[in-house]
């Protein structure tokens, strides 16, 4: 299988909550990235703290946060994909498209950039 077929999976374990797919990527080393000042912004390491990131988005948003890919694209190294980020949470709305950068190491992701498209929205709703 290759890194963006990967990718595809992991998005659709997203979706149907299936830990054990995104388990198989996450690597004790792998660095997870996400800008701005929200309370979900910062760099986080490793399975632990990659999975209650994960976790936390369905939690703040009585789980209403979906991540709707529109597209992959990408090789051994490095993959991206374009997804529609919804949700709703404290009164306030996110719909946003948003671009995860991948970077594979042996199958597995080394590192992982959250990059929103609008980052004041983006910041807004997480604040």
């Amino acid at each position: 299988m290759d890194n963006v077929e990967r990718t595809r999976q992991a998005f659709d374990a997203f979706l149907r909550r299936d830990g054990i797919v995104i388990g198989r990527l996450v690597a004790d080393g792998t660095v997870w990235r996400v800008p701005g000042k929200s309370l979900m912004g910062g760099e986080y390491r490793g399975r632990v703290e990659i999975f209650d990131f994960l976790r936390q988005t369905g939690r703040l948003t009585g789980g209403t946060y979906r991540a709707d890919l529109r597209w992959v694209v990408g090789g051994d190294a490095v993959v991206a994909a374009l997804y529609r980020a919804t949700g709703q949470r404290e009164g306030r709305e996110l719909d946003i498209d948003q671009l995860l950068v991948f970077r594979y190491r042996d199958g597995v992701w080394a590192e992982v950039l959250a990059v929103p498209v609008d980052l004041d929205a983006f910041d807004a709703f997480w604040s």
